[in-house]
């Protein structure tokens, strides 16, 4: 590397009389050297005569102008940052649940503590390990409880006498594939939805052409499910307009909660089954002037869940005397009951709607055409989700009958026909998704309406 000196020059100073004093040499870079000491000012004068003191104190002023504008700038930026807050959801709903939460975590559910010979979990740092491993699967549980929420809430505001049960499915179902961002089996509808009315207890949604009505007398159970990636959130809630059926609401509704209260790691189903019936035969509820002593539904359970796999095995009674079986860590359970003002006992009746793959079945030789066709479309679009025939007219599929029946009469596929009691009773439901957490219990589906 080259280093070069400075160039001195010589300029004569002018005495006020005119003379010319002794030459004062100047650094180039403005500073004068006088009896062999720098001054700090320079001396040199620029084009237009000013001294260069001026032009310093300019340059100085246009650097604090530029700093104020960058400041300025800044301000904005944060200004923006600030504005952008995730978007709030649209009402009729729009917006996928994701992009309500940018940061990918969900809103956890509610959280029970085990209790007696469970307590030591809360605080083991093993078990809390285990969770944390797990934490991608309990987000993904999260996101379909928040959809359901989100759809049942806005289900709610818009219920009301006189709406064409298929109109209120079709709602509820198109909501839902959007606020979940339905994409094949990663994410989407769990099964059916639910609308079973009155004596029906269960597995009632409306055939394509039903002209079925909601009335307001009627009592309604809502029951549809939301899974990312085959992990299901199954719940469900009564709707009657009509006050005079609020005693029997409000006995699923306890009992379902008892049942929640009482599950954990290591509790035996019966004792569940106990539980709940005892809280839902302590109501009974007055319909046009008769009293009738609340019952629970002795054939109808709750269950445990699995992914791609609505019933896993496990039976979760609403009586007492059930089976010794108990559950397990890590375990989900859908925590449901249903009341009834009739026998207390259901059984298969009207047109079936809801169908379902079995989830172990193997390889059955098929000789219709029609129904390996039927087969390769149920593969694809539902595998061992629960389907209704609406759901295979939305993919184009016609003339399917035939084939559909061939699929049950095989064993590849279970029908699921309309589950009820007496004609004239009336049957109310509520359910909840719970999950065995090894520190914890979560109600995966809790929400602020119950």
């Amino acid at each position: 590397m080259f280093s070069y000196p400075s160039r001195v020059f010589f300029f004569e100073e002018m005495a006020e009389d005119g003379k010319v004093n002794t030459p004062v040499p100047v650094e180039e870079n403005g500073v004068k050297e006088e009896n062999g000491s720098a001054e700090a000012k320079p001396s040199i004068s620029n084009e237009n005569g000013e001294s260069s003191e001026v032009s310093a104190a300019a340059a100085e002023k246009e650097e604090d102008d530029a700093a104020k504008e960058v400041a300025k700038k800044k301000k904005k930026k944060n200004k923006s940052k600030k504005k952008k807050e995730p978007p709030q959801q649209t009402d009729p709903p729009s917006i996928p649940v994701a992009e309500l939460f940018p940061s990918g975590d969900f809103p956890e559910g509610e959280i029970q503590q085990y209790k007696d010979d469970n307590l030591w979990r809360t605080t083991s740092e093993e078990k809390r390990e285990l969770e944390r491993l797990e934490k991608p699967m309990y987000n993904s549980v999260r996101q379909a409880a928040e959809v359901h929420r989100q759809v049942r809430k806005y289900m709610r505001s818009i219920m009301k006498p006189g709406m064409l049960m298929t109109d209120l499915c079709e709602t509820l179902e198109n909501t839902v594939r959007k606020l979940i961002q339905e994409n094949g089996l990663q994410a989407g509808i769990a099964f059916p939805t639910g609308c079973s009315l009155n004596w029906v207890a269960a597995h009632w949604t409306p055939n394509s052409g039903d002209k079925t009505v909601l009335q307001y007398d009627d009592v309604m159970k809502l029951d549809f499910g939301t899974h990312i990636d085959g992990v299901i959130v199954d719940c469900a809630f009564t709707v009657a307009f009509n006050p005079m059926y609020d005693p029997l609401l409000e006995a699923s509704r306890e009992a379902t909660n008892t049942g929640i209260k009482e599950a954990g790691i290591d509790v035996r189903l019966c004792d569940v089954g106990a539980a709940i019936q005892e809280v839902m035969e302590s109501y009974e509820v007055e319909i046009n002037g008769k009293v009738f002593q609340v019952k629970s539904i002795r054939n109808l359970n709750g269950h445990s869940i699995g992914r791609y796999q609505i019933h896993a095995g496990k039976s979760v009674p609403i009586v007492k005397g059930g089976e010794q079986t108990k559950m397990e860590e890590g375990e989900f359970f859908a925590i449901e009951t249903f009341a009834s003002t009739g026998k207390g006992y259901v059984r298969e009746d009207l047109e079936c709607s809801h169908y379902m793959k079995n989830f172990d079945v193997g390889h059955i030789p098929l000789r219709l055409p029609r129904a390996k066709q039927l087969l390769a479309t149920i593969n694809k679009n539902f595998s061992t989700l629960a389907f209704c025939r609406r759901y295979l007219d939305r993919i184009g599929e016609t003339k399917y009958l035939m084939a559909l029946k061939n699929l049950c009469d095989s064993g590849i596929v279970q029908p699921y026909p309309p589950l009820c009691d007496v004609k004239g009773s009336y049957v109310s439901q509520f359910e909840h998704t719970i999950l065995l957490r090894p520190t914890c219990k979560e109600v995966i589906s809790r929400g602020d309406d119950y």
